[in-house]
């Protein structure tokens, strides 16, 4: 009790104390013990699927198709979807921690009206979950890429800076995803992400260049954050860096900043009136 008040008085005459305690780690380290005592099915599947298509297609279809254009290269078909299925990967681990898990906390066990009767701000709550999905999302990264290298899809040293990339997407996609939980009610609209995130996998270039599409549909396509993060990814895979690698980190920039306005301020409505 005597540290909950001193927590509370170092924070009172502080810009934004309401909103924010900067004790967010404080949510990891909950995360981290609940995660000991949880199943670890939800976990692998979130990984396996990309793996999975990658074997699919890559070495599947891949055998059929050859090679495709990208940048002004020739490029195998298989090296060409693995940048792509990277940051779906991230995206996986990311979207799902952010979405599901916090529907579950919000609406089932209540467990933010428990931490938000604490020094905890509602800030501090958003970054800590948004930072447990990018753990999460980190992970998935890291196990794809020790994947794909031995299989001779990575075409240099550099590419390993696809991972911090892939996290930097995560960031994006965790913080919008929690604020858009963070107004659903019940588990069918809840299914409404699943419904979104399936044309954004198929539709958004990681299996394909989006240059087959018409004119119209590639121009809505570029306004998906799937795309921009699978460009973004794939930009640095290849070290083919140009003024449009600005204008994706520039979406997920803007991203990040909307969904954690959104989230802290929705969730000081819920719990702080």
């Amino acid at each position: 009790m005597s540290t909950a008040v001193e927590i509370a008085d170092a924070r009172a005459n502080k810009f934004g104390h309401q909103l924010y305690a900067g004790r967010a780690r404080a949510i990891v380290e909950r995360s981290l013990l609940a995660l000991r005592s949880s199943t670890w099915v939800p976990i692998a599947t979130g990984f396996v699927e990309p793996v999975l298509y990658l074997l699919a297609f890559g070495y599947g279809m891949g055998e059929l198709i050859g090679n495709v254009d990208f940048g002004g290269k020739t490029i195998d078909y298989t090296v060409f979807i693995a940048p792509g299925l990277l940051a779906t990967s991230a995206m996986n681990g990311a979207i799902y921690d952010s979405t599901w898990n916090v529907f579950f906390k919000l609406n089932e066990s209540k467990l933010y009206q428990g931490m938000l009767a604490t020094p905890l701000g509602p800030l501090d709550v958003a970054l800590g979950e948004i930072t447990w999905a990018l753990l999460r999302g980190l992970s998935y990264a890291m196990a794809f890429m020790a994947i794909t290298a031995p299989l001779g899809l990575v075409p240099g040293v550099a590419a390993i800076l696809a991972i911090p990339a892939a996290v930097f997407i995560a960031f994006g996609f965790a913080s919008f995803g929690m604020a858009i939980t963070s107004y659903f009610k019940t588990y069918q609209q809840m299914g409404m992400i699943n419904i979104v995130l399936l044309p954004m996998f198929l539709f958004s270039g990681s299996l394909y260049p989006i240059s087959v599409y018409p004119d119209w549909l590639e121009f809505l396509i570029k306004l998906m954050p799937s795309w921009h993060g699978i460009e973004l990814v794939r930009d640095i895979w290849f070290s083919a860096f140009d003024n449009g690698t600005l204008i994706h980190v520039s979406y997920f920039c803007v991203m990040i900043v909307t969904g954690l306005y959104f989230t802290t301020r929705r969730l000081r409505n819920l719990f702080m009136r």
